[in-house]
């Protein structure tokens, strides 16, 4: 006799599933994939190929030295150009007191000339081509020069210069350069306005502004090196934790020590947390995959014996005893399966289930297996929640069914009566007979009946808490207000905004 069809295949005719990734090879053959072979080296990202983003210690090298560069070449721009503007300043300065002093003892002589009362000290003004040189000239007078301009005379500048000095620079001279100070005056008994003109060969100024950018190119050199060290001695030394990190690891792996101890920095210890935490939610993993394997080797232990033993004794029942205990260890791989895909699923972190939709999919599904039962299903917007959609539907489908199936033909389905609360709970209410409250404890044992003379495996319900705790949820039993039956009050961890 074939057995009615269960909710998790209806719900599975009636919902669109997502395409799983197979491992099989483009043209149909599988692959075979070996425990430390280089497909689990990929998969791991421990294989020689492993992508990566480049060397960290390289990147901020990079970064520190062309931080360097741009400082080093902005702050020598600057600072050349101060130190510029610095001794021709003092060069213009020196031109200046000269100019000074050609106005204080300059004087009209009878004849309407000018003349100095007393000589310029300067001795560079009486050696011919000293590079030191003086002029005063006048519109329609004769230019009085310096000795040591010798047969060459000084060109005024275009625009007359006030009563301020005026410096500028001058390429008269082919073979050499000047630099000029220049102001016009009209003298005391004189209604004409003299131009007087202090020029001084550049060689000097030029040779100063040289050496100091030589130094100054020499000294910025030294430092960009000294700061390039720096920058890698930091790298180096800054980076030493990671270091520290990967050898820690690397103990672990070899030495089978459990977490990384090691002091560290602060700004290394969350992750350093974070590998421990890790680490251990791994070790919990194992732990609960060598539990269900016992648990699952234990369960199938007892079926196999009984089906040894009658195989052994040629029991004439031997068909029904292979059916029956074949029936017994399907159950259970089942419920260790459920467990098992429950764990997985939860490790990702990434389990995001529609409450609503699931319901209603349950509640069609249900409503095909038992057509006489009523159904109600109420609800306060769109909640999700931290579980897979395969095992909501397992779980919803569990209960409502058992709703539907032991009830009194009224089912009532409340999803998130709470939304601010923490969990969002689900309420599961029928009209039946209800359970006691000293039998509620026990409803959840793994095949644990209270009513024999319908059809189950008592499984389900284990099945169901199992699921839920494993994802951090609870299942609680009480008394239905409305209906008078039993209420199954179901709390699921809701899903963070994505």
């Amino acid at each position: 006799m074939s057995s009615p069809p269960s909710v998790a295949s209806v719900i599975a005719s009636t919902t669109p599933t997502k395409p799983r990734a197979s491992n099989a090879s483009p043209d149909g053959a599988g692959q075979a994939v070996t425990p430390g072979g280089a497909a689990d080296e990929q998969a791991l990202g421990a294989g020689p190929g492993t992508p990566h983003t480049g060397s960290l210690a390289r990147r901020m090298i990079l970064i520190a030295a062309g931080w360097i560069s741009i400082l080093l070449l902005v702050g020598g721009v600057a600072l050349d150009r101060t130190l510029t503007s610095l001794v021709t300043r003092q060069f213009d300065e020196q031109l200046g007191y000269v100019l000074t002093a050609m106005i204080g003892s300059a004087e009209i002589g009878p004849e309407g000339e000018v003349y100095f009362n007393r000589p310029l000290g300067d001795q560079r003004f009486l050696e011919p081509n000293s590079g030191f040189y003086w002029q005063i000239s006048a519109e329609g007078q004769e230019d009085w020069p310096s000795r040591s301009l010798w047969d060459r005379r000084l060109e005024p500048s275009e625009e007359p210069a006030g009563s301020e000095p005026k410096h500028y620079d001058s390429d008269q001279f082919e073979d050499e350069p000047l630099r000029v100070a220049e102001r016009t005056i009209r003298l005391p008994g004189s209604d004409t306005e003299w131009r007087f003109l202090v020029a001084g060969s550049r060689k000097e100024l030029d040779e100063q502004i040289e050496e100091q950018r030589s130094i100054l190119a020499w000294s910025f050199a030294v430092l960009g090196i000294g700061l390039f060290l720096i920058a890698i001695l930091q790298t180096w030394y800054g980076l030493s934790p990671l270091r520290r990190i990967r050898k820690a690891i690397a103990r672990i792996r070899t030495t089978g020590r459990a977490r990384v101890t090691d002091p560290l920095p602060l700004e290394v210890q969350p992750m350093v947390e974070e590998l421990n935490a890790l680490l251990a939610h791994s070790e919990k993993q194992a732990e609960e995959a060598r539990t269900h394997a016992g648990n699952l080797a234990h369960a199938l232990k007892t079926p196999l014996t009984v089906l040894t033993n009658a195989a052994h004794a040629h029991s004439p029942d031997l068909d029904e005893t292979v059916l029956r205990e074949a029936s017994v260890m399907r159950r259970q791989v089942d419920h260790h399966l459920a467990r098992a895909r429950a764990a997985g699923r939860r490790a990702t972190g990434l389990a995001r289930a529609d409450v609503m939709e699931s319901a209603e999919a349950v509640e069609r599904a249900v409503g095909r297996l038992y057509p006489d039962v009523r159904f109600d299903l109420d609800g306060t917007g769109r909640p999700r929640v931290a579980l897979e959609r395969q095992d909501l539907d397992e779980i919803l489908g569990n209960l409502i069914e058992n709703a539907a199936k032991y009830g009194g033909g009224s089912v009532f389905v409340t999803v998130d009566p709470e939304p601010g609360a923490e969990l969002c709970t689900i309420w599961i209410e029928d009209d039946g007979a209800g359970i006691s409250e000293a039998d509620r404890p026990r409803i959840f044992s793994r095949g644990a009946r209270l009513d024999t003379e319908k059809p189950g495996t008592g499984l389900g319900l284990a099945i169901v808490r199992d699921v839920v705790e494993i994802y951090g949820g609870a299942v609680e039993l009480d008394e239905s207000e409305d209906l008078g039956g039993l209420l199954v009050r179901l709390k699921l961890p809701r899903a963070n905004a994505p």
